[in-house]
């Protein structure tokens, strides 16, 4: 009686520390790719890829990551390690960046794309159930701030990627850098490699500082018992599935933004880091508000809510397409569509087991990767054929879908993940 009495008396004392390192290595888990959206136009000029090739190089990472996810959340579930895992990812992920700086054909992008994806499954499944378990109370809060983290890299990297290909006047001071994009890719990945280093100490005294019971496995046998149980959770799968057509809006949206400003509106490479900053800092600043307040009136109502406005501002872009408002729609875009990242991720612990967390989340983004994967084949055989601007119109419907199988889910209950 007393321990239960004491357990939110001790989560509210708690300090946040183990939260923001875990949020950094998050940041750094989005820089890189994040950075090759800016890239991409630049890349496909240079190789003269197709869009279909351009979408393609994201969509093997996403395919890879797609097979690699529920095998990844197993893995996590089963050993544990969890300081251990998050270094060893933050370093998979950098390393085939710095050898896409090498590549000048297309199937070597495509090979480095592959193990990025791979090396990308391991950080969700083990960070997010980490937090969850820790402030079980705060739950919605932890997983928004971890979220933030992976906005803070998805909008500076476009931006500084940006900025180091061309020149920019900044306060009256020019800076003109024009380095290629190869030398950018190493420069983006060199810091990363250095703060891995840095991460991986600091997660290895969180392990060995933190409870040592809550960094043990249940067991591959007891993993393989429970993940049975997660295929049958109807809220986990109809959550999955819609996760899977929002990834389709949202992979899409980071490739194919960049090169309508590039190649339809004409704009310089530091111009589109901006505009992908902007999108990204109104998910920032969405993220911890739309999770404070999952917490207490519940996700169902603000994941819908959130995504039937996504589709509106993604129809708003199409109408808007070519001029200056196109930006703006872009910036209130990320509000939306970033918002509900962490509260989905939230809802889906609420709905799994004590010991599968990790399982959850890989089943999850396993998902999403597949959603992701074909939604960037799908967008670049439209572009293709049709046009850029066609693509929005398959965003728009895709997020509509996705908020389809939000409608049929029933109220969650809490529950321990």
């Amino acid at each position: 009686m007393t321990a239960v009495a004491m357990a939110p008396e001790t989560e509210a004392k708690r300090s946040l520390n183990e939260v923001w390192l875990i949020t950094i290595g998050h940041a750094l888990t989005h820089w890189y790719p994040a950075t090759f959206y800016v890239l991409a136009p630049v890349i496909g000029l240079e190789l003269g890829l197709s869009y279909t090739q351009i979408a393609s190089i994201t969509a093997a990472q996403a395919f890879a990551g797609a097979l690699s996810n529920i095998p990844g959340g197993i893995v996590v579930d089963s050993v544990g390690r969890k300081g251990l895992l998050m270094a060893l990812s933050l370093a998979w992920i950098g390393f085939p960046y710095m050898i896409m700086a090498f590549a000048h054909a297309y199937w070597m992008l495509l090979a480095c794309a592959i193990l990025i994806g791979i090396g990308n499954t391991i950080w969700h499944p083990t960070a997010i159930p980490t937090l969850a378990n820790r402030f079980p109370d705060r739950k919605g809060l932890v997983v928004s701030i971890h979220g933030m983290g992976g906005n803070v890299g998805d909008a500076v990297a476009p931006l500084v990627a940006g900025v180091l290909l061309s020149s920019a006047v900044v306060g009256g001071m020019v800076f003109d850098f024009n380095f290629t994009w190869r030398q950018v890719m190493i420069f983006n990945v060199i810091p990363g490699i250095v703060m891995s280093a840095a991460i991986f100490w600091w997660l290895g005294r969180l392990q060995m500082d933190g409870k040592k019971a809550a960094d043990k496995g249940i067991g591959f046998k007891g993993v393989l018992q429970g993940f049975g149980g997660l295929l049958k959770n109807r809220t986990m799968m109809l959550l999955a599935t819609s996760s899977s057509f929002r990834s389709m809006t949202q992979g899409s949206l980071m490739v194919f933004v960049p090169l309508y400003l590039a190649n339809v509106m004409d704009y310089s490479p530091w111009a589109i880091g901006a505009a992908m900053m902007a999108l990204q800092l109104a998910g920032f600043i969405a993220s911890p508000v739309a999770g404070a307040m999952s917490d207490k009136v519940g996700p169902r109502s603000i994941m819908m809510t959130s995504m039937a406005m996504t589709a509106v501002v993604i129809l708003m872009m199409i109408f808007t397409g070519g001029t200056p408002l196109f930006v703006f729609f872009v910036a209130v875009l990320g509000f939306f569509l970033f918002a509900i990242r962490a509260v989905l991720q939230a809802w889906t612990l609420d709905a799994t087991p004590k010991g599968m967390g990790g399982s959850a989340i890989g089943l999850l983004f396993g998902f999403q990767s597949v959603g992701n994967s074909l939604g960037l084949v799908v967008c670049g055989l439209i572009a293709d054929r049709f046009g850029l601007i066609s693509t929005f119109y398959f965003m728009a419907f895709t997020i509509v879908l996705a908020n389809m199988f939000v409608f049929f889910i029933e109220k969650p209950q809490s529950q321990s993940a």
